[in-house]
């Protein structure tokens, strides 16, 4: 039985750089930063205070009043990815049971669901009280905590963090009864959650699949983290535009932030029968896990990212010289950008310093489970528009980087296009799109 193709044909997102995909697009064309100073908490102390933040939204504009009392149990990963995946679904035309329960144009049973989510950290402020009953003379009293503090904690808190919930929000609120996954692999989840999708489709257990990712990073939990790692910069706080700088000489460390981004994966067959627009056709997909013991960073050789890359390239089966455009994971952290650098040119070989390279966290800040999504939305638009945008903050290529990061905008035809993503537990993940303009 031959595998069925698949295609894209519907994107939703809400980033540091707006509430839908355009308002991204056009962040991305103008060079804007979504980094900022923190404003979820008071970052005092900390030695990195900035972050990529989302726009004030309210969840409930994206959710049926049917199924609005599901609010109170939603933490902000969840509702970036309610939010985007709304969006997604309007974008490609499906009608679901939230968008006009009168005018329906799924079968439900032949919609999955899958998403990356991240580890999804608590509102401190939830837990304040029970934490606060629980110290005996000064110290944390487990004991206590047992006996007095947990009775303040409501018995349905925990359903506002287990990863999952994304995807079962997402499916109840839009009644999706086809295959549910959640992939929780970090930075690598998102992309691993669209591969993992289409390969469901290829096989024939679903016509229509939602997939790809959301996190919230903008808490202190996420950030303390971070800054212990010393993986965020400490540099620039008071110049956030300037702060991530993917393969850039001056690069200090990465900025995080939060997001959400969704496509609407397609059969082929499916789409075409519909008369759906299709926005770029997944021909290409590889995956690895190769740690590095030293788990601060990955491996120098960026091994685990090469192999994803050699895979992805050969099921595409297309050459080096094809691909029009690379869209990297590029967090700003000079050794791993390094690393990844090397991975790209041991694969692609000289064609590696001739593909423009447009890393993106430098706008849109390291998102986490949400950042392969967005880069696979920037790659649908770039394709559509026939448009890289210049990167930002890249004026001097650190040494030994070897490849054509984007300095200027270029107007060109997309035809393929490959986006990457690696983590620190050693899970790398590339996708090759082909263009359908």
């Amino acid at each position: 039985m031959s595998s069925a193709r698949v295609v894209i044909t519907g994107v939703g997102a809400v980033s540091p750089l707006g509430l839908n995909v355009e308002q991204m697009w056009d962040g991305l064309c103008a060079g804007r930063c979504g980094i900022g100073k923190i404003t979820a908490f008071d970052p005092v102390g900390f030695s990195c205070k900035l972050a990529g933040e989302v726009p004030a939204f309210r969840v409930q504009d994206y959710i049926p009043k049917s199924s609005r009392k599901s609010v109170k149990l939603m933490s902000r990963d969840i509702e970036l990815s309610v939010a985007a995946a709304n969006q997604a679904f309007i974008n490609s035309g499906l009608i679901t049971k939230a968008i006009d329960p009168e005018k329906v144009n799924i079968d439900p049973t032949r919609i999955g669901i899958n998403l990356g989510a991240g580890l999804i950290s608590c509102d401190l402020v939830e837990l304040a009280p029970a934490i606060a009953k629980s110290v005996t003379d000064g110290k944390f009293d487990i004991r206590k905590w047992g006996k007095e503090g947990l009775e303040l904690v409501t018995p349905l808190w925990l359903l506002k963090y287990l990863p999952n919930m994304l995807a079962c929000h997402v499916g109840i609120i839009h009644d999706i009864q086809g295959p549910s996954n959640t992939i929780t692999c970090a930075e690598a989840a998102s992309h691993l959650a669209i591969i993992e999708a289409a390969a469901i489709i290829e096989r024939g257990d679903s016509d229509i699949s939602l997939a790809g990712g959301a996190e919230a990073k903008v808490n202190p939990i996420v950030m303390t983290r971070q800054c212990l790692i010393k993986r965020a910069t400490s540099e620039n706080n008071d110049d956030p535009a300037s702060a991530c700088r993917p393969f850039d000489a001056d690069a200090k460390g990465s900025v995080f932030g939060e997001a959400s981004g969704i496509v609407v994966l397609e059969s082929l067959e499916n789409a075409q029968k519909r008369n759906a627009k299709i926005l770029a056709e997944l021909i290409g997909a590889g995956q690895s896990n190769s740690i590095n013991p030293a788990f601060e960073s990955i491996e120098p050789d960026g091994l685990g990212i090469k192999i994803a890359i050699e895979k992805a390239m050969a099921e595409a089966q297309i050459k080096p010289e094809d691909l029009d455009l690379i869209i990297p994971h590029g967090t700003g952290i000079p050794a791993d950008d390094m690393a990844e650098a090397r991975a790209i040119e041991s694969v692609l070989g000289t064609a590696a310093a001739k593909i423009p390279v447009w890393p993106t966290k430098s706008m849109l800040s390291n998102t986490g489970a949400a950042g392969g999504a967005l880069d696979i939305i920037a790659a649908v638009c770039a394709m559509k528009a026939g448009r890289i945008p210049a990167a930002k903050n890249c004026f001097r290529k650190a040494v030994g980087c070897n490849l054509n990061i984007v300095k200027q905008p270029i107007e060109k035809k997309i035809r393929y296009a490959l986006c990457c993503s690696y983590t620190y537990g050693g899970q790398t993940a590339a996708i090759v799109l082909k263009s359908n303009v």
